[in-house]
C-alpha cells in the first residue's frame, strides 16, 4: 500500500460524484443490482475510486446473487481495513480502503474462497482498469 491519502471534505467533494461521495465518504449503499459492475466479467483489476488504491483481482470476482459485486479476497491482505459496523441494528464487518478510508462495503463468512469469505463491494466506490 502507498501512503495514506488525507483530503478535505471540499477535495473529496470536488474529486467524486455525488453518488461516489456519499458510498466512500459517508458509508453509503446503492441499491442491489444497479450497480455498473455487478455483471461484468472481463478480466482486470478493481481499484478505489477514490484515490486508484488496487483492491481487487476481477479472478476473484464472483457471482454471489447478492445484487453487488462479490470477491472472495483482496488484492493484498493490506489493502482493505475491515471495522465492526453496528449500524442499522446489525453487527457486520465494514471493509474500507486501506490508503483513504473510504467506505466500500461489507464482508460476510459466506463465501466459496478458500477463506469462505465474500467481500461485498459498492460499484460506485470502485474504477475497474481492464487487463491488456
Amino acid at each position: 500500500m502507498t501512503d495514506k491519502l488525507n483530503l478535505t471534505e471540499a477535495e473529496w467533494r470536488e474529486r467524486l460524484t455525488p453518488e461516489q461521495y456519499h458510498i466512500l465518504r459517508e458509508h453509503g449503499t446503492e441499491r442491489a443490482f444497479t450497480g455498473k459492475y455487478e455483471g461484468n466479467k472481463a478480466p482486470g483489476l478493481y481499484v478505489c475510486a477514490g484515490c486508484g488504491e488496487p483492491l481487487f483481482d476481477a479472478a476473484t470476482k464472483y457471482n454471489s446473487g447478492s445484487g453487488w459485486p462479490s470477491y472472495t479476497a483482496p488484492v493484498e491482505d493490506d489493502a482493505v481495513t475491515e471495522i465492526r459496523d453496528t449500524s442499522h441494528g446489525m453487527v457486520r464487518t465494514e471493509v474500507r480502503c486501506a490508503r483513504c478510508e473510504g467506505h466500500l462495503g461489507h464482508v460476510f463468512p459466506d463465501g466459496p474462497g478458500p477463506q469462505g469469505l465474500r467481500y461485498c463491494i459498492n460499484s460506485a466506490s470502485l474504477d475497474f482498469r481492464p487487463k491488456d
